[in-house]
């Protein structure tokens, strides 16, 4: 209660202030974790570094892959194996050093580096070359089509910078490590950093020098960023004028922002799932039938109409409707049946239930923690007794990831648009380069040699028939239990126009004023 008085005791004092017409208070459930950009793979952490930092590519408002640092990019005629890259001419960094080749092919090699939770992204990667100073080539292990779509959020750092700050490797976030990049920032975007206080408040500039100010309507001259983990004290922020928009509406008061005087309500389906992962190795939930009650315990519908107010669309695989790969019947969701459930788990040995946790996130999707406790209640039907520990987002994913939970939330979304993002992090055998958000224990070596080869399968329609194959047995196993594909809420004044984009990013170069 206290966080949250002083939370709001600081936005009020920021609203007293005389903000200009340009500049942007803006708020959503959760900070970044790290301002280091490869180490961490997260929503929230990227959408405040692109403020900040650029990659080669990146999507807009809309979704859509646009030019950023590279202006052009093609596989090479002769060698479909390397992708050549030409670099954007004139750009500096926040601190005046000059952009080039160097710059691009150290930051490729830092983000795959021990420590980033960007590796698994370039894992097709053999090399980055530079050819002059404004080419780059990127060569894979065989032809990867799709390479340039795992590019959108890999950021590019100042080689200089890095060498004289000592962080020339990502810090992990995991083993609590940190680093000058931790705290502080040098890129080529459209902001700077000004002041930044951990789950607080951070405060970004116009950068004077941006590239990209001839290109973009470049209207936002200063950002507040002010996390608000309390949804109410989130919507009272934005209903009394204190903030000017915020990315998590809780479904709750939708009704209440789209009625308000001076506030509209925008909505769009989000490129992510939220889910249950399951531990396949140890304990009862090491029983296929345990998981395939558990799923069919859960109530989706109710979810969706009790706790999301409508606002989800429930599904029964762990991929949007965006992605490659993508079916109809994939996404059919089992009928919820607790008889059958309750046959399951006496054919299983479990008719008396079991004891398990639920370790949750409460400060990162839409609802985390009432769609867990909604779950607790599903599984008590069917005899399993569940305990909810629900944490902020900074304390659950390192128990999510490192393997320290026999059950719990995760949402995922998907930046390259394509299913192997989700095998590669999600269902391959974790090794050092792959399957790093695998904690579940399952591993398959022959769907691992199928995830590995779509990275250089240029006959697409044999790559989509491996990935479908990979689908069926991921759907066997329900090592993943999916609840629905969230959906997004942006709260804003009236006299901003800025659409909603399906990876919760907003990136303000984009906002207009009326």
């Amino acid at each position: 209660m206290l966080k949250h008085l002083l939370v709001s005791a600081a936005i009020l004092s920021v609203s007293l202030t005389s903000a200009s017409a340009e500049t942007i208070r803006w708020a959503r459930a959760g900070d970044s974790i790290t301002m280091d950009p490869h180490a961490q793979n997260e929503g929230p952490t990227h959408t405040l570094s692109h403020q900040i930092y650029d990659s080669l590519l990146q999507r807009d408002m809309a979704g859509s892959i646009i030019p950023s640092l590279a202006t052009e990019w093609a596989a090479l005629p002769n060698n479909p194996s390397v992708w050549r890259f030409k670099l954007r001419q004139g750009v500096t960094f926040h601190d005046g050093a000059k952009f080039d080749s160097e710059d691009v092919v150290f930051s490729l090699n830092r983000a795959k580096a021990d420590g980033s939770e960007m590796k698994e992204l370039l894992s097709s990667v053999k090399e980055v070359r530079a050819v002059d100073a404004y080419t780059v080539d990127i060569e894979t292990n065989g032809a990867n089509p799709l390479l340039v779509n795992n590019l959108t959020n890999m950021f590019i750092m100042d080689k200089g910078w890095s060498e004289s700050n000592n962080v020339m490797t990502p810090h992990d976030v995991a083993k609590g490590e940190t680093n000058f990049a931790t705290m502080n920032t040098n890129g080529t975007g459209a902001f700077m950093l000004v002041s930044r206080a951990v789950d607080e408040k951070t405060v970004l500039k116009a950068n004077p020098n941006y590239w990209g100010k001839d290109i973009y309507p470049n209207q936002v001259t200063e950002i507040i960023y002010t996390p608000i983990q309390s949804s109410a004290t989130r919507v009272a922020a934005l209903l009394s004028g204190e903030v000017d928009l915020i990315q998590d509406v809780p479904v709750q008061d939708l009704g209440r922002v789209e009625s308000s005087s001076g506030l509209k309500l925008a909505t769009a389906a989000q490129n992510r799932v939220i889910f249950l992962g399951v531990d396949t190795a140890n304990g009862p939930t090491a029983d296929l039938r345990v998981r395939q009650a558990m799923n069919i315990a859960i109530n989706r519908d109710s979810i969706k109409k009790v706790v999301m107010r409508g606002q989800s669309d429930p599904t029964g695989v762990i991929m949007p409707p965006f992605v490659n790969g993508w079916t109809e019947d994939l996404n059919k969701y089992p009928k919820y049946d607790v008889k059958m459930a309750k046959d399951l788990m006496a054919q299983a040995g479990y008719s008396n239930g079991f004891d398990i946790v639920l370790n949750c996130p409460n400060d990162r999707y839409v609802n985390d923690e009432a769609i867990c406790q909604a779950v607790v209640g599903m599984m008590a039907q069917i005899g399993i007794n569940v305990t909810l520990d629900a944490k902020p987002k900074a304390q659950h994913f390192p128990i999510a990831k490192g393997g320290e939970s026999d059950f719990y939330m995760l949402g995922w979304g998907v930046p390259t648009f394509d299913s192997h993002y989700i095998f590669n992090f999600l269902v391959h055998t974790q090794t050092e380069n792959r399957g790093s958000w695998n904690p579940t224990g399952y591993s398959n070596a022959d769907v691992d040699a199928m995830i590995v080869s779509l990275e250089s399968e240029t006959d697409l329609a044999k790559r989509d028939a491996t990935i479908a194959k990979i689908w069926a047995e991921i759907q066997k196993a329900q090592m993943y239990l999916p609840i629905h594909n969230q959906v997004l809420n942006w709260g804003m004044r009236d006299n901003i126009e800025f659409d909603v984009q399906p990876e919760d990013q907003p990136h303000f170069q984009f906002l207009k004023f009326k």
